[in-house]
């Protein structure tokens, strides 16, 4: 080519008019994706008072800002915010942020839902986004199911058959695992004969706390300050209220976490803990498992099964699991309850059912475990909410939670039922004899919070 020609040819390329170049396309499952936010059409999707948060939803350019987001907006309430979750499913670029929405919208039943679902379990090119999606689906189909097993129950709970009610019962808890996807033998829930930590006229000394395990700056300074509190006044054992292990549970009973973020951190108080399972033990799907197995390996932690009841000095304790309360599990409650001969009765398990933190009041647990609890416990200790609180009482019950272990902390919105509710990182040391049974909150300075003291009552 002469350099006549080659000048020829730029000034022609120069003169034509220049196209737009191809947009590169998002590998999802839905329709090419944008980057364009906030779109005015998306927001129609969402009631007026919740288009504020969509938009922040659409603007934010960090995808763990926007998984986040997005997780809160279908906390809110997925029936509102269903349509806009669905289109914005379809155009998201991030794997985090899509497994996120599916894995919210695949908990609740809902047609258009389970298209998403199918859509997605099968054609994103994210594993963990398709494997949220089937996850959804299993956990939908299954309790679909499980309702039919509710129905046979309340057939049988009508003609007052007592025999086929039990049998039903066990297997309304095998189905518990089911609905979860999680591999937890029936045996494993089974709670053991009632057992006996120290005698009935003795004083205790316990500690409490949950919402701990995940291996922070915040944990290890709150176990420290549990050791401190020990050395001056020794604690008989402890009790767990949940979320043992974030953000999933244990993968199994040789997890190299048990080492660092439980061994190393409780171990030293040389005392057992009784523990109780919240949602984040459930996770993995042999965590449940993982966590009742350690305590044959382990010298503090004890989880002899998913519910179970002990005595020690003045007090019967009761660990709940409250993930799920099967049939079989409230009749065992409500059962030792009544032949219960305790000074005093302490139920605990994760969720608390009364709250005026994040998560509120539980009308699940209200409605479950309110009639079995009311004029028959004495306190109900939870966590959860990662705060320390107090509420009034209920049907006899005292109500707290302590779910300061070492979790991020949220502040509560103390309300009508509010004693006390603060945000802070600590622990409850509750003290009890035949006459009175002590709670204090501490937090991890071994600053004093709170005391409450309940008086047994003289006939």
């Amino acid at each position: 080519m002469t350099i006549r020609r080659f000048k020829t040819l730029l000034i022609v390329c120069l003169l034509l008019p220049r196209l737009p170049l191809p947009q590169r396309s998002s590998l999802v499952a839905g329709p090419q994706a944008t980057s364009v936010r906030p779109s005015q059409e998306l927001l129609g999707k969402l009631a007026p008072q919740l288009r504020d948060r969509g938009a922040e939803l659409l603007n934010q350019s960090d995808e763990k800002s926007r998984a986040r987001l997005a997780g809160n907006l279908a906390r809110i309430d997925p029936a509102a915010t269903m349509e806009f979750l669905l289109a914005v499913l379809d155009t998201e670029t991030s794997p985090l942020v899509r497994q996120r929405i599916v894995d919210r919208l695949g908990r609740h039943s809902h047609a258009r839902i389970r298209e998403a679902l199918e859509r997605f379990a099968t054609s994103d090119p994210d594993a963990t986004v398709s494997l949220a999606a089937l996850e959804g689906l299993r956990m939908q189909r299954t309790e679909e199911m499980r309702q039919l097993l509710w129905k046979r129950m309340e057939l049988a709970r009508a003609n007052g058959d007592g025999a086929v009610s039990s049998q039903l019962a066990r297997e309304d808890q095998r189905w518990t695992s089911l609905v979860r996807g999680t591999m937890l033998p029936s045996f494993m829930q089974a709670p053991p004969p009632l057992f006996s930590l120290k005698a009935t006229d003795q004083p205790i000394r316990v500690l409490a706390f949950g919402d701990f395990g995940n291996g922070s700056l915040e944990q290890k300074e709150v176990a420290a300050a549990m050791q401190r509190y020990h050395r001056e006044q020794p604690f008989d054992f402890a009790i767990t209220l949940g979320d043992n292990f974030y953000s999933l549970g244990m993968e199994s009973p040789a997890d190299p976490r048990w080492k660092s973020w439980w061994d190393e951190l409780y171990d030293p108080l040389g005392i057992k803990f009784y523990a109780s399972l919240g949602n984040h033990d459930w996770g993995f799907s042999d965590s449940p498992a993982a966590e009742v197995l350690y305590t044959q390996q382990s010298p503090t932690w004890r989880l002899p099964a998913t519910y179970y009841s002990f005595t020690a000095g003045a007090v019967q304790f009761f660990a709940l699991d409250t993930n799920e309360i099967p049939e079989a599990q409230l009749v065992w409650l409500k059962q030792e309850l009544a032949k219960s001969r305790a000074i005093w009765k302490l139920v605990y398990g994760h969720h608390p059912i009364y709250s005026a933190g994040v998560h509120e009041d539980n009308p699940r647990l209200v409605k479950q475990l309110m009639p079995v609890l009311k004029d028959r416990a004495d306190i109900f200790f939870a966590g959860h909410d990662h705060d320390l609180q107090h509420l009034k009482t209920e049907g006899g019950v005292h109500f707290f939670v302590s779910g300061g272990g070492g979790a991020g902390i949220r502040q509560p919105l103390p309300g009508p039922r509010s004693l006390f509710a603060k945000g802070v990182h600590g622990f409850s040391v509750l003290e009890a004899d035949p006459q009175q049974f002590i709670v204090r909150f501490f937090d991890r300075n071994l600053s004093l919070l709170y005391e409450y003291i309940l008086k047994q009552s003289i006939p």
